[in-house]
């Protein structure tokens, strides 16, 4: 027998949303509650070889690469965060020493060498450049070229503007290339406020004018800081700015270093470590870029140590939502949440164990962070270097141990519980469950769900999108409160204020709304503040809420049968989520009369633009609905975005595997009004399974409880 309801809710825009919930068995069911507490429901990844991820990793917890930058050796000697140095000891870390030669002046750039600080505080780099200074020039230039500098000083600091002759000065003609590389370092790096041009083997100095420029934003000190910084070129290197509180300040610094170099770094603001809620400091960081030495010639040894550093590791979060966990990994690692890879989201209200990767940060520096991440109920583990990120889907499921607590019979059933428990597990092992996306896909608020923020984005509303991103819910809470003041006003900056520092997506979001503003190119820069596999994930939700729909109109029309036009899967050991159309076989008339398929066997479509609908009332069906939702000449592709979705096929039923069970009493001890004591047990169940990547725990409990959470 098959059970089907419908369930009404309301939306903000007030229209009614039908989803129908199907049930695939026969059994009464009963009553419990999950996640009494997070130790209540673990959940922990197996990888794509089966293995638990929580396990001890049989490599060591270091495997360095053999080849690292600078900067991650300096690191790995100093253990210092350049994030929480003053700027002096900051000056000290960043000197780069002189490097390689360039074959061309114009284009000259230097590479970079192994930092080696000596203990005076200076930095051998800095005594080579006086040395390299007085060994290649003559006394008389190496004067005339100090004063010139003192003249540009001292002209700045005058207010003078520096016109006429003295504004520049010759060294004369080099003929040596190695000898003119070699002297455009030096001089920007002990005096980065000038700059250095090649003119047919005469190098020419000059002011610095960006330098006079950001001296106006920052201090000098942090722009001598910056600029030998910028003409060392350190790969996977990074400067530091001093904490700021003035927002439009930081503004005006990311728009100068971004207009001026934006095509060889990028900026970002990070809260300071350790920062005060009450007066939040935030600094912000400049990189290079991926791309940015690209068009240089390398040898194979460049190659090797320009290779991107991944760090895999297992993160233990608890009764966090996994977002939240990302981006306060970011900032304590000083990068950016993009920068992490997962292979798929976990719940928030759980203990949970899954497999990550970072790049461009060492394990010795993950493993530096532990004692900290620990206050926000997180912990890492198995570190070890690998070569590459992790992809969505990049498992082959999860593991769950969870405890159902006060059981109880369905209401107006008098059977014996433990029977009604007995039956209900071993029906669901047997005969499987409805595949639904669960809850969690869709979030956990009233008043929007992410499909519809998913919806809007298909559509190519970011605005809207945008607006129900931010819309609150009825509750009196600081994140409501700021949600609600920005869908008054629409005050990015104001907003920002008011939102909690942990709600990182939000801030993201509020941060480029700020700088970009609340348009359509500005929303479209704002959901660029999210990672891909978070923007992406929006528009899954809304393909998600389809198929739910869509799985329970056929189990209605159709029930258990395998009909005519119905899609079946040709290969059972082919995930659903990597299953190609060429194993999606179309059944015929012929099949359908010779009972040729099962149940078991058949698919639905997934959203998307590389996918086939089924050719009976369900292909109908999805036509309808795709107009119904304004997506009749939908592509499933968001260039604007950056996001395709291919689409893909989902089975609509699965079997729990490795299913254990075990029923506990608890003891309770109630107090009635009168104040007399009685000892009452109650019943508690322990189940452990496991199930494939992408199905949900709550929904097999569902099935076998017969009971909505």
């Amino acid at each position: 027998m098959r059970h089907c309801y419908l369930r009404m809710e309301e939306d903000t825009d007030f229209r009614i949303r039908f989803s129908s919930l199907c049930f695939i068995t026969d059994h009464v069911g009963f009553h419990g509650t999950i996640k009494s507490s997070p130790s209540d429901f673990v959940v922990i990844e197996i990888d794509e070889q089966g293995q638990l991820v929580n396990k001890a990793s049989d490599e060591p917890i270091y495997k360095v690469n053999k080849i690292l930058p600078g900067p991650n050796n300096l690191a790995k000697k100093t253990n210092l965060d350049p994030q929480n140095l003053s700027f002096e000891e900051r000056s000290n870390q960043e000197v780069n020493t002189l490097a390689g030669c360039s074959g061309d002046d114009q284009n000259y750039e230097p590479g970079s060498e192994k930092e080696d600080t000596i203990e005076d505080g200076t930095s051998k780099g800095e005594e080579e450049n006086i040395d390299v200074l007085g060994s290649l020039l003559d006394e008389k230039t190496n004067e005339l070229l100090n004063q010139f500098a003192c003249d540009v000083k001292e002209k700045w600091n005058s207010k003078t503007e520096l016109i006429g002759p003295s504004s520049e000065f010759s060294l004369g003609r080099i003929l040596d290339k190695n000898q003119r590389a070699i002297l455009h370092s030096a001089i920007r790096q002990k005096f980065p406020f000038l700059i250095t041009v090649g003119k047919n083997s005469e190098i020419v100095v000059k002011p610095n004018l960006e330098y006079k420029e950001l001296c106006h934003l920052v201090s000098e000190e942090e722009a001598f800081d910056f600029f030998k910084y910028l003409d060392a070129k350190k790969e996977n290197s990074k400067f530091t700015f001093k904490p700021n509180i003035n927002k439009d300040h930081r503004k005006a610094v990311h728009h100068f270093i971004n207009k001026k170099f934006g095509n060889l770094v990028e900026t970002k603001s990070f809260p300071e470590p350790n920062y005060s809620a009450d007066n939040p400091k935030v600094v912000i960081t400049v990189r290079f870029r991926e791309k940015a030495h690209k068009h240089r010639k390398r040898s194979l040894h460049e190659c090797q140590e320009r290779k991107v550093v991944y760090t895999a590791f297992t993160l233990r979060k608890e009764n966090l939502e996994m977002f939240e966990a990302v981006g306060f990994l970011a900032i304590k690692l000083g990068v950016i949440p993009s920068d992490f890879s997962y292979a798929g989201l976990k719940d928030k209200k759980a203990i949970t164990y899954q497999a990550m990767v970072v790049r461009k940060v060492t394990p010795e520096r993950l493993k530096n962070i532990e004692k900290e991440i620990e206050k926000k109920r997180m912990n890492v583990f198995n570190i070890r270097s690998v070569d590459d990120s992790l992809r969505l889907g990049q498992l082959k499921g999860n593991h769950f141990d969870i405890v159902i607590r006060n059981l109880k019979n369905q209401i107006n059933d008098s059977a014996n519980l433990r029977e009604r428990i007995l039956e209900a597990v071993e029906n669901v092992k047997n005969k499987g469950f409805v595949n639904y996306y669960g809850p969690q896909r869709f979030g956990m608020g009233r008043k929007v769900h992410t499909d519809q923020i998913g919806l809007a984005l298909l559509k190519s509303e970011m605005v809207k999108a945008v607006q129900l991103f931010l819309t609150p819910e009825e509750l009196d809470d600081p994140v409501n409160r700021a949600k609600k003041y920005f869908l008054q006003t629409e005050d990015a900056k104001g907003t920002l204020s008011l939102m909690p520092e942990f709600k990182v997506r939000e801030r993201a979001l509020l941060e480029s709304l700020h700088r970009f503003g609340v348009t359509e190119e500005g929303c479209i820069q704002a959901w660029f503040s999210f990672p891909h596999s978070m923007r992406i994930f929006y528009v899954h939700a809304y393909s998600s809420k389809i198929w739910n729909e869509a799985v329970s109109y056929r189990l209605a029309t159709y029930g258990s049968r395998v009909v005519e036009g119905d899609l079946v899967c040709l290969d059972e050991d082919i995930d659903d989520e990597h299953l190609p159309s060429s194993k999606v076989h179309l059944v015929t008339e012929e099949e359908e009369s010779a009972n040729a398929y099962a149940i078991h066997q058949v698919v639905l479509p997934v959203l998307g633009y590389n996918i086939q609908y089924p050719k009976n009332k369900l292909g109908k069906w999805y036509q309808e609905v795709l107009s119904r939702d304004g997506l009749q000449t939908c592509r499933f592709k968001i260039p604007t975005l950056k996001l395709n979705v291919p689409g893909c096929y989902r089975k609509i039923l699965k079997h729990p595997c490795n299913l254990s069970y075990q029923l506990i009493e608890d003891h309770d001890i109630d107090v009635t009004k009168e104040g007399s004591h009685i000892d009452e047990a109650t019943l508690s169940l322990l189940i452990s399974f496991d199930l494939d990547a992408s199905c949900y725990a709550t929904i097999c409990l569902r099935e076998i409880m017969k009971h909505d959470f």
